[in-house]
């Protein structure tokens, strides 16, 4: 790998034609090249002092300027395995990269990922040893593994959230009464335990309580119905309201989040009708369009990239959400872009969870966990916070 290497991977994110998810993390890169075998440039058009952090984002990683043409069937890196073979809908197999720059890893000689639909299927076959590990798996059967023989979960606490969106655009919700009353509506420790079986934390916040600059003052709110009430009968809606609420038809966590919040609604006159859209065109149906619906987004490698797009009136993913605009909040996360000391940067973002919690531009109900289920045989495992699936440490035992 060169410079070459990195320039031709970072021109392709950003090409628009190439479509990538990456492209609104590289966002303040204006042009990139290679000044030498070792060291690439980057032209920025405002001042980013976590502009390496980046990096750390699994979609930025680096592959062969000779192999691009050829990734989605022949894929190249520098990784612990390489790739063997791909069945599609069956199966992908990797084998041991014997020039991985980490030395003694992997301890594997090889990997398989297959791909088993049903999610009890997938359970029975970690349970009797046909595999060995089920990655990201379902939240009903944490517990049936606590007296498990031959497999646990591990679990690790995540940025991952699911939440309620609400249009701040369209009438009800362009209200901030009108928020701040279906918020008040809301158990979010019942919905922990209703949408996750008690894997996660409720919270307010997009930045987990795990993260450093999680505000600690802040706290979860408990539901006060007369509140609520108070504040729809001050935004003329004395007697509620109707609203359809949209859920992905395949997530069933989502469907029980949004389930769960029409059912708390009710008691302040907030009357939801939940409706099932397929997921396959569930953003093109609710994105922007939508009063209000249930959706959820992954971590992201850095604060910024996990914030900016959200919540800055600019930010890509805002104009799909919940299309909020504050002057306060787009200052302060700007001014977060060019500060390279951490405090400032943790009090930053401490005013941005205050002024967010203050003003609702949707209801964040928690952080989820991510679980794996593993059998007792395999060595070296921990699920990682960004969901990757890392097997560079594992072995197996006899």
């Amino acid at each position: 790998m060169d410079a070459e290497d990195v320039v031709a991977t970072m021109k392709r994110i950003l090409d628009p034609a190439t479509g990538s998810r990456a492209r609104t993390s590289l966002s303040m890169v204006e042009g990139v090249s290679a000044s030498d075998p070792t060291t690439v440039e980057f032209k920025l058009n405002i001042s980013y002092a976590g502009f390496a952090d980046i990096f750390a984002d699994r979609q930025l990683r680096i592959v062969a300027k000779d192999k691009l043409a050829e990734l989605s069937t022949q894929p190249i890196g520098t990784g612990p395995f390489m790739f063997k073979s791909w069945s599609p809908g069956d199966r992908l197999e990797l084998v041991k990269n014997p020039d991985y720059f980490e030395k003694g890893l992997p301890k594997l000689d090889g990997a398989t990922l297959r791909i088993i639909p049903e999610s009890a299927a997938r359970m029975a076959a970690l349970e009797s040893g046909a595999i060995d590990i089920v990655w990201s798996m379902p939240y009903e059967a944490v517990d049936k593994l606590k007296t498990s023989a031959t497999a646990r979960a591990d679990s690790v606490s995540t940025p991952t959230w699911d939440g309620v969106i609400l249009n701040n655009d369209r009438p009800p919700f362009n209200d901030v009464r009108v928020r701040k009353a279906l918020a008040l509506t809301i158990d979010k420790a019942a919905i922990v335990e209703l949408a996750l079986f008690g894997q996660g934390e409720p919270t307010f916040s997009p930045i987990p309580p795990s993260h450093p600059y999680f505000n600690k003052a802040l706290k979860v709110g408990a539901p006060d119905i007369a509140q609520a009430k108070k504040l729809l009968a001050e935004a003329g809606f004395p007697n509620g309201f109707d609203v359809p609420m949209q859920v992905p038809q395949e997530r069933e966590q989502r469907v029980r989040v949004g389930v769960a919040v029409r059912d708390m609604a009710r008691a302040a006159g907030i009357r939801i009708n939940v409706e099932r859209v397929p997921f396959a065109s569930y953003t093109a149906n609710v994105a922007g369009k939508a009063q209000i619906y249930v959706d959820g987004y992954f971590a992201r490698p850095t604060i910024d990239t996990a914030i900016y797009p959200f919540y800055h009136s600019s930010g890509s993913w805002n104009k799909q959400l919940w299309i909020y605009k504050d002057a306060r909040v787009d200052q302060l996360l700007d001014d977060a872009r060019k500060t390279n000391d951490e405090a400032a940067r943790k009090a930053i973002f401490e005013k941005f969870q205050a002024i967010a919690e203050e003003t609702v531009p949707g209801i964040i109900a928690y952080s989820a966990a991510h679980v794996n289920g593993v059998s007792k045989k395999v060595e070296g495992f921990k699920s990682t916070p960004m969901q990757w699936l890392e097997l560079k440490s594992v072995s197996i035992k006899p």
